[in-house]
């Protein structure tokens, strides 16, 4: 290192490995997210928010192993972190929706419940087939994915890849029902 370089010129040089390295790997990881996530949108934030950590906080620089591995082992774990909360949530909204059934009186509630249960049942219509029935079985008889695969006499991939598919489409078509869920809630535990 010259003893002329400062402190602006090592930020630089930080700037463009960092580049060169994003511009490396964004591609091959994004297609390795959206093998896990199979979602496009979504695997690319994966990716993006990676680097994004990784440059805020400076770690690629002190990575100790290789940075292919580190990226990649990264890439995995945001990617089931991601899907984890998206089963947790669904599963949180499916429930609500057939709880609050037993538990909302009044006339206004049940309104917005049956609307509510309406566009569940609408968002449920829109599965395939075979992806409904799985998804049925799974949430409201709350079978095993291994029981799931040996009734319906398919692999328990099968059973994850249709169960992956249903929350995608269910999360998109509830979406705009999330502030309803939470004011009936909000009354329910109110009163």
């Amino acid at each position: 290192m010259d003893n002329k370089e400062t402190a602006t010129d090592l930020i630089n040089e930080s700037e463009v490995v960092f580049e060169q390295l994003f511009k490396k790997h964004f591609r091959e990881l994004h297609a390795y997210a959206f093998s896990l996530l199979k979602d496009w949108d979504v695997a690319e934030e994966i990716v993006q928010a990676l680097f994004l950590k990784l440059w805020e906080k400076n770690e690629w620089a002190r990575i100790q192993s290789s940075i292919k591995s580190y990226l990649y082992k990264s890439v995995y774990h945001d990617s089931l972190n991601y899907i984890r909360r998206q089963k947790v949530q669904l599963k949180y909204q499916t429930t609500t929706a057939y709880s609050m059934k037993n538990h909302t009186d009044d006339a206004a509630g049940k309104l917005k419940l049956g609307e509510l249960e309406q566009h569940l049942e609408k968002a449920l219509s829109k599965l395939p087939e075979k992806c409904r029935a799985i998804f049925h079985l799974s949430r409201f008889e709350e079978l095993k994915y291994q029981e799931i695969a040996n009734q319906l006499d398919i692999s328990i991939k099968t059973v994850e890849t249709h169960m992956g598919k249903a929350l995608r489409i269910l999360r998109k078509e509830m979406k705009e029902f999330l502030p309803l869920i939470a004011l009936m809630l909000f009354n329910m535990f109110r009163s």
